[in-house]
């Protein structure tokens, strides 16, 4: 595994194909609070790019084209925060979209662990380790444990997306889940609008 670290954006001529692994690390899980300080991607290669972004500007031309390329898969475990993210601070709507998290819960239902610590660990295998989940993802320089932590998080998702993918499949549910993922963005949205709470389709 290599792990490449660039400065406020994407080099130029990167390519790392059709479907994209991407997390983000923030300064805590409050969207006006708290700002967006790392993307990390993978191709599904075995090698992962830490962004550490430039606030406030946020100025990563390279990075926005890959998060609204219509032909790249951008795959997430828990999107709806990371894409709230995104539009909040990137000023993009992030499409289109696959979520590890969404496709565990509808395929797994013999299970409520669904965090990528677990799903992992059955999926692919690998027993992740969460020590830096909470380090200061601000500060001036990240150190190699902040490095490997966020590159980790993006390394195993193509591959938990393909089983997810073929339990879906067999359980019937492959169209609900992309129906689910054609609408997170959205989701996104109304968590930005002050719905993140509220569920609008109780009957209360």
């Amino acid at each position: 595994m290599t792990v490449y670290f660039h400065e406020g954006d994407l080099p130029d001529g990167l390519d790392l194909g059709l479907q994209v692994a991407i997390d983000s690390e923030t300064m805590g899980l409050r969207f006006r609070r708290d700002p967006l300080c790392v993307v990390q991607l993978s191709s599904g290669d075995g090698n992962a790019h830490v962004v550490r972004l430039n606030r406030p500007a946020y100025d990563c031309p390279n990075l926005k084209r890959l998060l609204t390329d219509p032909k790249v898969l951008k795959i997430f475990h828990f999107g709806r925060f990371d894409i709230g993210m995104f539009d909040l601070h990137l000023g993009v709507e992030t499409r289109p979209v696959y979520c590890t998290k969404i496709a565990s819960k509808l395929a797994r239902t013999y299970t409520d662990r669904h965090g990528l610590k677990d799903v992992a660990k059955e999926l692919a295998g690998v027993d992740m380790s969460k020590a830096q989940q909470s380090s200061d993802w601000g500060a001036a320089e990240l150190s190699q444990a902040q490095l490997d932590y966020a590159a980790s998080d993006v390394l195993y998702l193509h591959a938990i997306m393909n089983r997810l993918n073929e339990m879906l499949v067999r359980e019937g549910r492959m169209e609900l889940a992309q129906a689910c993922f054609d609408f997170l963005p959205v989701r996104s949205r109304l968590d930005l609008a002050g719905w993140d709470e509220i569920d609008i389709f109780a009957h209360a």
